[in-house]
């Protein structure tokens, strides 16, 4: 694959923010060759030459401050890019022990995330959900001005209908939505302070001319490598190049993929799982976590790339969740700040993430507060039912609902989606029989799947 840096506009990237990926200490290896993810899981013959310098370079632990942490190390590709050990946040930094403030989020299936935008939710997403969605806090949404200045990024923009009745915040890179291209995302964590930690981005240009300079200009040009911009623009190329042709980053091989293609049968707990899953008066999950193939035939990602308020109980496992005048809020702070993190209504607010690979995951919510599929199922039936069975109580004894969120901004939680618009001592949505089916689902969503070892007949 050749490529010319005149036919192709990237954005320099600033490197000046911080990211909310952590590491983990030490190198996570490459992918291992039996898994039955893909064919081609680990081929990098198959992969352009800017994906294979993507490659050498998601691997590299030379690129960080300390010298011992690449991407993979905390997007192990052995975990489907996410975070191999059980820590709400990871450890980075020059020595490897300045923690992070969020959970680090999996990079697989992030290739089809659109750039961040706010305006009303698309006809697509709508046909593709179990039931109509009421957005989160549609009534704090509806009064967001209908112009904004000063988008994120040059691609970040208003959409043309934004004046709809409820207006959501959608799409960009990270659990904020902060940047809008894998470019940006692949480039952030070398300067975050609690992650690869260069010094700044003259830190990372030199280490990049020293260790892949031959390669740069081969691939790019002498002029390219002459320009600290350029060269780390390409460098993000490179690495977005390499996780979108790489097939273990997108290899949609799941039990339910199968399903869907009509080769494999779902156990009756599984069967269960996925009705609850959808049904609009109980898990209502589908609404936000798109599940249906698309009219074009596309496997479903998961998630409506949307924003919600879920008020997830504080984790005081985050060092920074000591400070209890520290909050994190989300498009609001404090990893961004642009016009979209200074709007009230956006505070409290997360991306969806998707539900691919959920079950290997150690860690749930933004603040990893939750370790298990059942308790965060839990969660979203009885955050209001029984909020006593969620929340702390503080020193008078009195619930604190809605603890990781300032008073001010809890008007923005959703609580008007089923399975969360129920009141107090109201049944919640599913019971423990029901949440257990629902889980038994989620675990068809890992993939590496594999009919002959599972015994189960093909649908068809």
């Amino acid at each position: 694959m050749s490529l010319k840096v005149n036919h192709r506009l990237l954005p320099l990237i600033a490197l000046a923010g911080v990211s909310l990926a952590g590491a983990t200490i030490g190198m996570a290896n490459e992918p291992a060759a039996d898994l039955a993810t893909t064919d081609a899981y680990g081929d990098t013959a198959s992969l352009s030459a800017v994906a294979q310098l993507g490659h050498k370079l998601f691997y590299d632990p030379s690129l960080s401050g300390s010298g011992q942490m690449s991407c993979a190390t905390c997007h192990d590709p052995n975990n489907h890019y996410a975070p191999a050990n059980d820590r709400a946040v990871q450890l980075g930094g020059p020595h490897l022990d300045q923690p992070g403030i969020r959970a680090v989020p999996s990079l697989a299936y992030k290739m089809s995330t659109p750039s961040f935008s706010v305006g009303a939710e698309s006809a697509a997403d709508e046909a593709a959900e179990a039931a109509p969605m009421t957005e989160a806090s549609g009534v704090a949404l509806a009064n967001a001005p209908v112009a904004v200045a000063g988008p994120l990024t040059a691609q970040a923009v208003v959409k043309a209908d934004s004046n709809a009745p409820d207006l959501v915040p959608q799409g960009g890179m990270f659990w904020d939505g902060r940047v809008d291209s894998l470019e940006e995302q692949a480039l952030q964590p070398m300067i975050s302070p609690f992650e690869m930690a260069n010094a700044d981005a003259a830190a990372v240009y030199a280490k990049l001319k020293q260790g892949y300079g031959k390669d740069i200009a081969a691939l790019f040009g002498n002029n390219v490598l002459n320009d600290q911009d350029m060269t780390i623009a390409e460098v993000g190329f490179a690495l977005a190049r390499y996780q979108i042709e790489e097939p273990s980053f997108h290899p949609y091989s799941s039990k339910y993929d199968y399903y869907l293609r009509g080769k494999a049968t779902l156990s009756d707990a599984e069967m269960r799982g996925l009705k609850l899953f959808d049904d609009p008066n109980k898990g209502n999950c589908a609404s936000c976590h798109l599940d249906k193939m698309t009219g074009d035939g596309q496997m479903p990602n998961f998630t409506d790339f949307e924003f919600e308020a879920l008020g997830a109980p504080r984790n005081a496992d985050i060092p920074a969740n000591a400070d209890a005048k520290y909050y994190d809020t989300g498009i609001c702070g404090p990893l961004r700040n642009d016009t979209y993190s200074a709007q009230p209504q956006n505070c409290g607010l997360f991306k969806t993430p998707t539900l691919r690979n959920v079950a290997t995951r150690h860690v749930f919510f933004h603040n990893g507060v939750y370790r298990s599929l059942e308790d965060v199922t839990r969660f979203y039936v009885k955050r209001d039912t029984n909020p006593d069975e969620i929340y702390p109580k503080d020193a008078n004894g009195k619930v604190a609902k809605y603890n990781d969120l300032p008073a001010q901004y809890q008007a923005n939680i959703d609580v008007i989606d089923a399975p969360m618009n129920r009141k107090l001592s109201d049944a919640p949505a599913l019971n423990d029989t029901e949440i257990v089916d629902v889980v038994a689902f989620l675990k068809t969503l890992t993939d590496g799947y594999d009919p002959k070892k599972d015994g189960v007949k093909a649908a068809n």
